[in-house]
């Protein structure tokens, strides 16, 4: 059970993939409207990132499991034995990186969304005691995106005018995942996704957001805020 009222985490995924991504997102966090981030722990910048996170302990973090680092799969997503050893090995990194658990759990390119690995994050969120993305209670909503043809950005889909939309129209009483993915260009890093990671930064650090999410009724929680408004079930 869920305390009456809309809620809202705006969840940064990439953590560590990148400086510049880091850089993005933290400045997201402070300036914004961020509040929980997941961390890639094979990511190039992945120390970096929890350095960060340590500098920034409102910041919940939780697991970002990249078995595909764009095109290249760095494991074969066809082997439920390999997923799930490759899954306990970035957890394990999770722990070494951060010194705690995850606040919550989800996945590059969303692999935990085909049947054959579902249940073996299922398992793992279930054994950490964290929440896993597409399970209830929370809500996911993956609308505030600037790709929705590969390789074509589309800045105004990340705009504010479309963010107050989503907020506006698919907002209701409950728990909401808003995933974004601020950050700022890094020459780096080859990705399809990053030059409206700038785009999404902006959106996400507009002063009129408080506003917006005041008028709307909008409480922003983090991941780690989740437990305190849960309400225990009723025993009739």
């Amino acid at each position: 059970m869920i305390r009456p009222g809309k809620y809202v985490i705006f969840n940064a995924d990439d953590f560590g993939y990148s400086r510049g991504i880091n850089r993005g997102l933290v400045e997201a966090h402070v300036r914004g409207v961020v509040t929980s981030a997941t961390l890639v722990v094979n990511g190039t910048a992945s120390e970096e990132a929890a350095a960060l996170a340590a500098a920034h302990p409102r910041l919940a973090v939780g697991l970002h499991v990249n078995f595909t680092n764009e095109a290249q799969q760095l494991v074969d997503l066809e082997s439920r034995d390999e997923c799930r050893a490759e899954l306990r090995r970035q957890y394990t990194r999770f722990l070494e990186l951060m010194g705690r658990k995850p606040t919550h759990l989800d996945s590059h390119q969303h692999v935990h969304r085909h049947w054959m690995r579902r249940g073996l994050f299922e398992e793992l969120a279930s054994e950490a005691g964290v929440p896993l993305r597409d399970r209830p209670p929370v809500t996911f909503k993956g609308g505030f995106y600037a790709q929705w043809e590969y390789g074509v950005s589309t800045p105004e889909k990340v705009g504010f005018d479309a963010l107050a939309r989503i907020l506006s129209q698919e907002i209701a009483q409950g728990v909401y995942e808003m995933s974004c993915h601020p950050g700022y260009f890094d020459p780096a890093l080859e990705a399809v996704y990053h030059r409206d990671r700038e785009h999404e930064l902006a959106t996400l650090t507009d002063p009129r957001l408080p506003g917006l999410l005041e008028r709307l009724g909008i409480r922003l929680i983090s991941y780690r805020d989740l437990a305190q408004i849960l309400e225990p079930a009723r025993v009739h």
